[in-house]
């Protein structure tokens, strides 16, 4: 039985780098293989070609080079594979999330503009690839401060209600569970009541208030979470009902988190492809910490026998 690999992109930058050290531990918490893959873009063929270099053939790649170089005197790693693609890198990267548990990419790669917070091949990733995507940021990123958090590991998670969100919660509770870590549900909720006018120049009060509306949003959350805490019996969740746009308060809450997970929506117009919603976006643009972006129908992890 073989274990299907976390994947990692690098493209040799600094930032695939960083995905690649993030892609190491990744694959130790979960005993998988990791699968590193270089895409040398030919943006100028039409039918790009595949190729796999394997432990009897390696292709002379000088960007998978450096890897091995890098890892050569390296304790504790994973089962190591490496792979060698010619393509457009946002085609091929999200066909490979297809025999994969997760892929792990930098913010940006060698391409684009410096200035950019998000380079388009980690946003195609991101939003087709069949598998979970971890996003991996640059340093140093400045975000709001949310409400104190009690010290030590922790894994946030963005929960709506009214949406798909059983993957979502399972891959989130699995992550805090083999980290150990505290996991912080947050689920926001919009409030802007609508004046009620029963005489000129007379304003009558909502007849639902915001306490009811929240707890009502705290009480469908504990209710999506319930079946996730039987599965994992020892992580400590902290549930949050915060009013307001889920985006800034789950960037609030990256600071200092292992992981921002996040899903990822299918299109509201009829189409086969699918893409990553607004908050998804505003998630990855702007949080301090790795983001994962979770399709709706993940499941755990695979096996092939």
């Amino acid at each position: 039985m073989i274990t299907l690999p976390v994947v990692a992109a690098v493209d040799g930058s600094d930032d695939s780098l960083r995905a690649l050290e993030w892609a190491l531990a990744a694959a130790l918490l979960r005993t998988a293989p990791l699968r590193v893959v270089h895409v040398r873009g030919h943006p100028h063929r039409e039918q790009p070609d595949v190729a796999v270099a394997g432990p009897a053939e390696r292709a002379e790649d000088p960007v998978l080079d450096h890897v091995r170089a890098r890892l050569a005197d390296r304790q504790g790693v994973p089962v190591m594979e490496y792979m060698t693609c010619d393509g457009a890198p946002d085609t091929v990267l999200p066909e490979l999330g297809a025999d994969a548990q997760l892929m792990v990419v930098g913010s940006r790669g060698r391409g684009g503009f410096a200035s950019l917070l998000l380079g388009s091949t980690s946003l195609a990733v991101a939003g087709y690839a069949a598998c979970p995507v971890v996003v991996v940021p640059r340093p140093g990123r400045e975000v709001h401060k949310g409400p104190p958090v009690e010290p030590g590991p922790r894994v946030v998670v963005g929960v709506d209600v009214d949406g798909p969100t059983e993957a979502t919660l399972a891959f989130a509770f699995a992550e805090a569970d083999r980290r150990h870590a505290l996991l912080h549900v947050i689920s926001s909720y919009h409030w802007a009541p609508l004046e009620v006018w029963s005489a000129p120049g007379e304003v009558v009060s909502p007849a639902v208030d915001e306490d009811a509306v929240e707890e009502e949003t705290r009480t469908l959350a504990a209710g999506l979470l319930a079946v996730h805490r039987e599965r994992h019996p020892h992580v400590r969740v902290d549930l949050s009902t915060p009013p307001g746009q889920a985006a800034g308060h789950l960037v609030a809450a990256s600071e200092e988190a292992e992981l921002v997970v996040v899903g990822r929506h299918r299109r509201r117009i009829p189409a086969p492809a699918r893409m990553i919603g607004s908050v998804t976006q505003a998630v990855l643009l702007h949080a301090a910490s790795p983001v994962a972006v979770i399709p709706p129908t993940a499941g755990p992890a695979r096996t092939d026998g």
